[in-house]
Parts: C-alpha cells; structure tokens; sequence
C-alpha cells in the first residue's frame, strides 16, 4: 500500500499554498541539522542548514543592490554548497535562476545567457575563464556572509523562479519557465523513487551535474527540503573507484544514477553495499540491469520518467509494488498521464501526454509563445515521447522526434549542425544518433565538404567541442557527396537516422 508522499494532501491533491518561496522550502527546516555534506575539497565539510541560510543570506544582500524580482541570474557552479546558496538567494530575492553547465563552451553558453538576458552570473574563477565577455561573473564564494537575516520574497506558487534550457530538433536550446510550485511537483516522484525518501539515516547523492534538472530538482533541492543531508562532489567524468569512494565517505544510502552510470558500474563488476534506494531515469533499463542491480547494488533500481517541461510523473517504487522489466514505472500520485491517439487516450500505442494542472509543469517555454502552444494539445502537455500501458505500467517506446539520448544528456542535432556549418570547410551537415550499447546513442555527424576545401573528423571535432560542449561533439563523423534532402532544401534526418541504425545493429 503507497504511504502518505510530500507534496499531497489527504486526498493525493496538489498541497499548494496561496504564497510560495521555494527557498523557504528549504531552508526552514532545524537550523543545526545537517544540509549538505561537502566532499569537493580534501577534507569533507559539513554544512548545516544555518551555515546554508548564512550563505543564502550574504549572496542574496548583494543581488538586490543590482537585481529586481522577475531579473535573470545565471548560476555556473558544479555541485557544491555555493551552488545550491546561489540558487536559493535567488529565489528568495523573488528572481530567476538560470544554471549554466561547465562543461558548455563560449557558444552553448553565449545562446543561454543572451536568451536569458543574465546579465549577471555566479560562480568561480574557472567559470568566469568561460563567460569571458558574456555576462559579469560575481565569484560566489567572495560575496560574504556577514549581515543580518533577509526576508523572502512574498512570492506565490505561480510566479517564475527557474529557467532551464532543454535540447530540441530545431533551432537554439528553449528555455522552460518554471514557477515556485516546480519544488513541491518533484517531492511525491523523488520520494517514490527512493522507497519513501526521509527515512532516519538517509543520505542522498548523485553523479549527474545539479546544472540540470535532474541534479538540481530530483536531487539537490528535494533533498533540503525533505531535511535529507545532499551529498556534493564532483567528477570531471564517472569513474567507478572514485564513485565508492563518494558514496563511502559521504555515508550515502539514497543515490540516482544515470543509466550510463549503471552500465559502467555492471561492466566493471562493482557492486556497493550499504545503499537503501536507487533510482534512475532518463532511459528505460530492461529486466536484465535491474535483476543486476538487486545482485550488485542489493536493492531493486527505480526508473522513474519525466522531462524538462514536466518532470517526475511516473516512477517505480519497491517499497510499494515490485518492477516491470521494460517499464519505467507508473503514474506519480498528483500527475494524470494518458497514451493518446489524436486527441483521445487509448490502451495502445500513442503520444504520452499530462494533464495540465501537474505541479511540476512548466509556465512555458521562455518568450516562445508559438512553441508553447505547440506542445500542448487540449488539456494535456505532449511529451514527446510514444508509449503504451502494460497493466497499469507505462512503457517507453521511443521519441517521435529527433532528440539524441547520449550517457544521459538529451542533445539536439540542431545546436550542433549549427556549429559545424560555421566551420569554413563545411557545406551541409545532418546530425542524428546512433545506437550504442554503453551511451544509448552517440552523436553521428554526416558531412558535406565544400568543394575545394579540406577538414578531417578530428577537426570537425575539436571544433564543436571548443564551441558547444564536450559531451555533445560528434564521436563520429562520415564524409558523404551529398546529402538527402527535401525539395526546399532541408536535410532529412529520418534518412541519416536510418542509415546509422543500420550501422549500428549488431
């Protein structure tokens, strides 16, 4: 039988009150109680929720001698207390927080803060190197913490807090607005995936960079705000050692791991004792990996599904019910998830869709009204995704569009097709994935050369890498003659896509 889950009333309804500050979520809880536990020097740190406030406190003095309610801050910090004080003096100033990835170079950055309209971002010395000129960096942990208590802003569930930017097929990454309420939607799903999170000794941590929703939304602020100690350390990529070494001396119980993750970890043999909960999502794992991870991780893996727009709607829970192999869970009490076909649910296969009204969905994407509109059809917000229902379990059956998956990341081919068309040898390029048994997928670039020029796949390579993000540079790239086109001259990627899933078939 499912327990009683943050977020809800009696009833399973949205507990939302007229006035909402997400930083107050999470940090009124015990002053001396434990917020985040602090490994990314030699020596671990603890932090408690008063230190936390004191930190808020300092950052948000500074950001209202420059910042007005409603402003866009950016927020380029890895996991780390200042990280999580940084977005919180934000919200509390009653502003919008943008987080920024390290691992983005000038471009990815430069389409982010000048769509944002961040004029200021904080964070540290190696990412005010990777502003440059962009927008001025204020080094977080220079700003201070003396000074008395600062009120919150009297802000309501409705009003703009957080903009993250996602990857789509066309154009530059969409930034989705989301409102104070984000926090309270996340809390029954992340509870769920971690077999009720809060239990006496838990301890949460993850790989994944708290730049993304994942990090900062299934992790990190659920965390504070449910009084469970977030462990931050950072690893420049995931190694398996280094990744027992955290969890050890962190005395982690509660961690989501990215699939890729999880893939790693089988296929070096680790196995981790000591762990309560798993969760995992982004993509499905079979019946294989969970069976894997009740031997090696001794608890079963809970997938858990959601996205930018709208996260956390579905997820496993075994405390409450056991997995099926292939699913990724079912509906998060407070979410209402349909399989449509056209405008109608249906017991097949069709287009995922939630219902309007989800906590965690987003106000909208930011200043794209024309895209807003575009993925909601009715009273539900498409996904993007296909699925059908297996016995009150909802299956993924694949995207409809042309997202790539890769170790986690969701990456448009757009963002990088516009990068290697800026290169002088490059005439056209279509971008696609390709499957892959560790990543998913990995970027698969085909490539046209203008004639007379001359490149190679290294240089191509390094030329997205310096511009966008290394995660998201072409592991591969083929030279055609040509590429297959449309009459009005537009790649057609379903035809690259099938051509390196050919490729890539075993």
């Amino acid at each position: 039988m499912m327990q009683a889950l943050p977020g809800l009333d009696g009833e399973g309804r949205w507990d939302i009150p007229a006035r909402l500050n997400m930083a107050r979520q999470c940090l009124t809880g015990d002053p001396d109680a434990l917020a985040v536990i602090d490994l990314t020097g030699p020596m671990r740190r603890d932090v408690s929720v008063a230190a936390l406030s004191k930190m808020v406190d300092g950052i948000a003095r500074a950001l209202l001698a420059r910042v007005q309610p409603g402003d866009s801050v950016g927020v380029l910090l890895s996991q780390s207390p200042w990280c999580v004080a940084a977005h919180l003096a934000i919200w509390k100033i009653g502003a919008i927080s943008v987080p920024l990835f390290k691992l983005f170079k000038h471009d990815a950055l430069a389409s982010r803060v000048g769509d944002s309209g961040a004029e200021i971002v904080l964070t540290d010395a190696e990412g005010a190197d990777l502003l440059g000129q962009l927008a001025e960096p204020w080094l977080a942990e220079e700003i201070g913490v003396a000074g008395a208590p600062m009120p919150f802003a009297n802000t309501g569930p409705e009003d703009p807090a957080v903009l993250i930017y996602t990857s789509g097929t066309t154009g530059t990454p969409k930034g989705a607005l989301h409102a104070h309420r984000v926090l309270t939607g996340h809390l029954p799903g992340v509870a769920m995936s971690h077999d009720f999170l809060g239990q006496e000794g838990d301890c949460l941590w993850t790989p994944a960079d708290w730049a993304w929703i994942g990090g900062l939304f299934d992790v990190a602020m659920p965390a504070l705000a449910l009084g469970v100690p977030v462990v931050a350390a950072r690893m420049a990529k995931f190694d398996v050692e280094e990744c027992q070494r955290i969890i050890a001396k962190g005395a982690v119980r509660n961690v989501f791991f990215p699939p890729t993750a999880l893939r790693m970890l089988k296929a070096q043999g680790a196995t981790i004792d000591g762990l309560r909960s798993v969760a995992s999502g982004g993509e499905p794992l079979g019946a294989q990996m969970l069976a894997w991870g009740r031997e090696a991780l001794g608890v079963q893996i809970n997938e858990f599904y959601g996205q930018t727009e709208c996260n956390m709607v579905a997820s496993s829970c075994g405390a409450a019910f056991a997995a099926r192999g292939g699913c990724i869970g079912q509906p998060v009490t407070g979410f209402e998830i349909v399989v449509l076909d056209g405008d109608a649910p249906t017991d097949g296969e069709g287009d995922i869709a939630v219902r309007k009204g989800a906590a965690s969905m987003m106000l909208g994407y930011w200043q794209r009204p024309e895209e807003t509109a575009a993925k909601f059809r009715g009273d539900w917000m498409l996904t993007g995704d296909r699925g059908i229902w297996e016995i009150g379990f909802l299956r993924f059956v694949g995207r409809e569009d042309d997202v790539i998956t890769s170790s986690g990341y969701r990456i448009g081919p757009s963002e990088i097709e516009d990068c290697l068309l800026t290169h002088p040898a490059v005439a056209t390029v279509g971008v696609v994935g390709k499957p892959d048994a560790l990543r998913t997928e990995v970027v698969k670039a085909y490539v046209v050369v203008k004639q007379g020029a001359e490149t190679s796949a290294a240089e191509l390579q390094s030329w997205v890498k310096e511009r966008l993000a290394s995660y998201s540079y072409p592991r591969e790239i083929e030279f055609l003659d040509a590429l297959p086109m449309t009459v009005t001259g537009k790649v057609i990627r379903r035809e690259l896509k099938h051509r390196a899933m050919m490729e890539g078939a075993p």
